[in-house]
C-alpha cells in the first residue's frame, strides 16, 4: 500500500523535529518557574528566552506575549466582557464572542467601519483568504497566517493578536495572546499570578519550548522561500482541477490567499462524503475547519460569501505544507478526479 498523503496542514501541522528536540531538552529542567532557586530560575530562563523568540517571529516585543493553552483561550482572554463587531467568517473561537455583523463579499473580504470596535482574522482557515487588517483594530486572529506569511505586529497598529503553536509545527496545547504595550486584559484564570498576572497556573514548560523552536523554524521557512514553492504546487492543483470537464469551484480565488490553501466546492457531492472517500484512498483533507469536524453541516464561511445550501455543504479544504511533494499533489488530483467522475455513473 502506498504511503498516506497528509493534506490537512491548516488543521494541524506535523510536529517539527526542532520542536521535538526542544521539548525533550526541556524535560531535563526540573524546577518550577515560580521557584526562586537555581532550578526554578533555569525554568524561568527558558520561558523568557522562548517568549522573546515567539515575539521576534511575530514582529512583537517579548513582554507583549502571554502564553496560554491555545488560540481558543487567547480569544477568551482578549474578548471576554467586550462587545466587538465580527464577521461570520471568523473561527468559532472568535465568533462565539462577537456579533457577526461585519459584511462579507463574495471574495471573502470583510469591510470594517470601526476598527477599535472590531475583531478581524488575518486569514481564513477554510478558504485561505487574507484580509487587509486596518490600523487600530481591537483583535486579530493570526493563527492561520502565523508561520505562512510575514507578520509585523508592532507595525500593524493592532491591539491584540491570537496565535497557536500547532498550526506551524509546534506542539498542541500551547499558544499565545499578543498584547500591544500599554494595554492589558482581565485575567480569566486566577491564582498565582503567572504570565505577568494575566494567566495564572504553572507554565507549560515543554509546550513553550516547542512553540519557540517551531516559530524560529517557521520564520526560516518563510525567508528561504519554502512557501513560494508550496504556492506553486497549490496553483498546479487548482489549475488542473479547474480545467476539467466537470469543473470544481475554487473558493476565494479572486482574493489574496495563504499560499497553501484550496477550498474546493463540487455541487451535489457532500463534503463529508468527499473526506471519507479520500481518506479511504489514502488522503487526509478536511470539510471545514478542524474544530467543526464530525459535525455534518454546511459551512458558515461559504454561506457568508454567498454560496447556497447546495454548495456550502459540498466543500473540502486541501491545505499543503513545506513537506508536500509534487508527486503527492499529482496523486491527489488524479484520485480526486477519479472519485468525482465515479459518483456520476
Amino acid at each position: 500500500m502506498r504511503d498516506r498523503v497528509y493534506l490537512d496542514w491548516n488543521a494541524t501541522a506535523p510536529l517539527r523535529p526542532e520542536a521535538r528536540d526542544a521539548m525533550i531538552a526541556a524535560m531535563e529542567i526540573v524546577g518550577n518557574p515560580s521557584s526562586v532557586h537555581a532550578e526554578g530560575r533555569a525554568a524561568t530562563g527558558l520561558i523568557e528566552a522562548a517568549r522573546a523568540e515567539v515575539a521576534a517571529a511575530l514582529g512583537a516585543s517579548g513582554s507583549d506575549v502571554v502564553f496560554v493553552s491555545g488560540a481558543t483561550e487567547a480569544a477568551a482572554l482578549a474578548l471576554a466582557g467586550r462587545e466587538l463587531a465580527t464577521a461570520p467568517v471568523e473561527h468559532e473561537a472568535v465568533a462565539a464572542w462577537g456579533d457577526g455583523s461585519l459584511p462579507v463579499d463574495g471574495a471573502g473580504q470583510v469591510a470594517v467601519a470601526d476598527p477599535p470596535g472590531s475583531a478581524l482574522q488575518a486569514a481564513n482557515s477554510e478558504t485561505g483568504v487574507l484580509q487587509d487588517l486596518p490600523p487600530g483594530l481591537a483583535v486579530s486572529d493570526m493563527t492561520q497566517a502565523f508561520g505562512k506569511v510575514p507578520l509585523a505586529f508592532d507595525w500593524s497598529g493592532i491591539d491584540m493578536a491570537l496565535v497557536s503553536a500547532h498550526k506551524l509545527g509546534g506542539p498542541k496545547g500551547i499558544g499565545a495572546l499578543v498584547i500591544r504595550r500599554g494595554l492589558d486584559v482581565a485575567a480569566q484564570i486566577r491564582g498565582g499570578g503567572q504570565e505577568m498576572g494575566r494567566r495564572s497556573g504553572t507554565e507549560n514548560l515543554l509546550g513553550i519550548a516547542g512553540f519557540a523552536a517551531a516559530a524560529r523554524a517557521a520564520v526560516h521557512d518563510i525567508e528561504s522561500g519554502a512557501w513560494e514553492r508550496v504556492a506553486k504546487l497549490r496553483t498546479f492543483l487548482e489549475t488542473t482541477l479547474e480545467s476539467a470537464a466537470d469543473p470544481t469551484i475554487l473558493v476565494g480565488k479572486e482574493s489574496k490567499r495563504l499560499p497553501n490553501t484550496s477550498c474546493l466546492v463540487t455541487p451535489g457531492w457532500k463534503g463529508e462524503t468527499q473526506v471519507m472517500a479520500l481518506d479511504l484512498a489514502g488522503f487526509a483533507v478536511s470539510a471545514g475547519s478542524a474544530c467543526s469536524s464530525g459535525k455534518v453541516r454546511e459551512s458558515a464561511v461559504l454561506r457568508a460569501m454567498g454560496y447556497g445550501p447546495g454548495e456550502a455543504d459540498c466543500a473540502i479544504r486541501v491545505s499543503l505544507g513545506p513537506e508536500t511533494t509534487e508527486e503527492q499533489v499529482v496523486r491527489f488530483v488524479e484520485t480526486f478526479r477519479r472519485l468525482r467522475d465515479r459518483r456520476r455513473k
